[in-house]
């Protein structure tokens, strides 16, 4: 059993699509990050850096007391270990796939939510950092579109954990102002990927969560501009 600590977002899917294409038995428990319930003692004790995804491997294959895993590329990287399954055996094409979790994890996700962030929830409309961002998120699309030219699937001919790392920060592309029909390559590989019955039930899995009311004020308090300090006293 997987204990998965969970809201749904881009990094929550992540998690969600990984255990529902391998078939894992898993419990979703919530993390509503704008009430603040990353800082809560209880989920720092093993997501030191008060973000989920995490999770926490009730039978991990030593057969030892459970694992936990946080940061959503490292519970990728130990799910595929753990089952085998969407990271290749041989070196050269695991290490491909490493490659792009990597470039996901230090440039699409961050960008991305950069963009999320300037354009959605920053309270003065900062136009050089709106640009910046939309623009380096655009930058990001065609690199991944040039990569996905002539091939399936990020890492070549199989679904792996790239691309389901990359996915769900393609999914908000209206949000991000991204024009998918720019990019034919993402755009084929996108609706390929979103048609997939894994895809289809990890995102249902996250509604009833997704259904909450938009983030307020005081979430947005809670979620943007934390220190050492202010942190530590939530917790």
């Amino acid at each position: 059993m997987i204990d998965l600590y969970y809201w749904p977002t881009p990094n929550g899917h992540k998690i969600t699509l990984f255990l529902e294409e391998a078939g894992l038995d898993y419990r979703i428990h919530p993390v509503d990050i704008s009430a603040g319930d990353q800082f809560k003692p209880e989920f720092l004790a093993f997501s030191p850096n008060n973000r989920m995804p995490a999770i926490i491997d009730t039978a991990p294959t030593d057969g030892g007391e459970p694992i936990t895993v946080f940061e959503s590329g490292a519970i990728l990287q130990y799910l595929a270990e753990k089952t085998g399954k969407f990271m290749p055996a041989d070196v050269r094409s695991r290490k491909t796939v490493m490659e792009w979790v990597f470039w996901q994890m230090g440039g699409l996700g961050p960008m991305a939510g950069q963009n999320h962030h300037f354009g959605v929830y920053a309270p003065e409309k900062i136009q050089y950092a709106i640009d910046r961002y939309v623009k380096e998120t655009n930058r990001l699309y065609g690199v991944l579109d040039r990569r996905l030219e002539g091939r399936p699937f990020i890492a070549g001919e199989e679904y792996s954990i790239a691309d389901m790392a990359s996915y769900p920060w393609i999914v908000p592309h209206e949000r991000q102002q991204q024009d998918l029909q720019a990019f034919p390559n993402l755009h084929r590989w996108f609706d390929q990927i979103r048609q997939r019955p894994a895809t289809v039930r990890a995102y249902a899995r996250g509604e009833p969560f997704a259904s909450r009311p938009a983030v307020t004020e005081e979430g947005k308090k809670i979620l943007f501009g934390q220190t050492a300090q202010t942190a530590g006293a939530r917790a």
